[in-house]
């Protein structure tokens, strides 16, 4: 391990569970303590669903049954000492910012003193950029960096903001994903072929509705095809109620979120992804990772900055079910663009690995 002068770093997330902000958090942790920094994370939420390195601040341990303003007032105050007392080097904050109010507190009182990176996970504005962005713009001016997980938030989000000292800086994989059995198939996919959507499930955001009526449309199901959709979230009832309604209900599986998932991911002939936005969708990544090929929606922001066209998956320009349906069919009739894909699908994200992820945040930390 590389010593690194000024090292101490604080990862500040809302929980270390839930969604893949909080995965990328988990993992960041891992990489940079590999590269030689004395990482904390201090967590908001007591939930923790995923692994990670360093020393835990869990804030979530102090909610009491009436979380009322005076306790939340309390818990900040021992954030703040615990802060000041270990004198952290860097402040790096990846919770969501929807609330100016609430960062003009972070900035003056929290974070006073301190050298802080602010990262944005979505390409939505009013969740990480405030319902006042020129405001909050200007708020971040004096933070060390404004870090983007894809080009698009960089150049068409923040710097549409007037936001300063921005860079992008991808989420990684752990290229060392468990190969060992210990996430074992679902019985009921021991025998199938399937595709698979795997998320949270908000279908506002992740538009499951649309990719149902698309496996309708494909009539991949009268080929034997599985849909296959794990996860849990608000929207999940509903949408098991909008399955059954479509004639290829039979073949629709419901499953809860697996961690990990690699296992059902491995097995599954493609992944698909058609959110309404998003960040940087680990979902593609971790697919590819594990030579499996996808199929994506061409949103902002993220989907573009990972699938090439007919060399590692499809990317659909509009978000038509018909047009969508299609791409899907295409997938599985045509065997020389599903080999082509899933040929090209690991080496295409080894820019996305833990490993050459880590030398971009090293090098920002030490100022090069």
């Amino acid at each position: 391990m590389n010593e690194v002068k000024n090292n101490k770093v604080c990862l500040v997330s809302i929980s270390l569970g839930k969604g893949g902000a909080e995965r990328s958090v988990s993992i960041q942790s891992r990489m940079l303590t590999l590269a030689g920094f004395d990482v904390t994370l201090a967590i908001l939420n007591d939930r923790i669903d995923y692994p990670f390195e360093g020393e835990l601040f869990n804030l979530g341990t102090l909610k009491k049954t009436k979380d009322n303003w005076f306790a939340r007032l309390n818990r900040f105050r021992k954030f703040r000492r615990f802060l000041v007392q270990q004198r952290f080097n860097y402040i790096i904050d990846h919770r969501s910012k929807n609330d100016y109010y609430r960062e003009l507190f972070y900035k003056k009182f929290l974070y006073k003193d301190f050298q802080t990176i602010y990262v944005s996970h979505s390409s939505n504005v009013p969740l990480y950029l405030t319902q006042f962005p020129e405001k909050f713009s200007k708020l971040c001016r004096s933070n060390m960096a404004n870090v983007a997980v894809s080009h698009y938030i960089e150049s068409q989000v923040l710097k549409r903001y007037q936001f300063t000292d921005t860079v992008t800086i991808p989420n990684a994989f752990d290229e060392n994903w468990p190969d060992h059995g210990n996430s074992p198939l679902p019985e009921s996919l021991t025998t199938r072929k399937y595709i698979l959507w795997y998320g949270r499930m908000v279908d506002e955001i992740k538009d499951i509705t649309f990719l149902l009526n698309a496996f309708e449309a494909s009539r991949l199901w009268e080929k034997g095809f599985d849909l296959v959709l794990m996860g849990e979230g608000p929207d999940k009832t509903s949408l098991q109620q909008k399955a059954l309604a479509l004639r290829s209900s039979e073949y629709i599986q419901f499953l809860p979120y697996t961690s990990p998932p690699d296992a059902i991911i491995r097995q599954a002939y493609f992944v698909v992804l058609c959110s309404v936005f998003e960040g940087f969708p680990m979902v593609l990544i971790e697919a590819l990772s594990l030579g499996v090929p996808v199929v994506s929606l061409d949103i902002v922001s993220g989907p573009s900055e990972v699938i090439k066209h007919g060399v590692n998956g499809m990317l659909i320009k509009e978000r038509n079910i018909e047009k969508f349906a299609k791409a899907l069919t295409e997938m599985w009739t045509n065997e020389n663009l599903y080999r082509t894909c899933r040929e090209n699908a690991k080496a295409s994200v080894q820019p996305f690995s833990m490993t050459e992820i880590a030398k971009l945040w090293k090098n920002l930390l030490k100022h090069e």
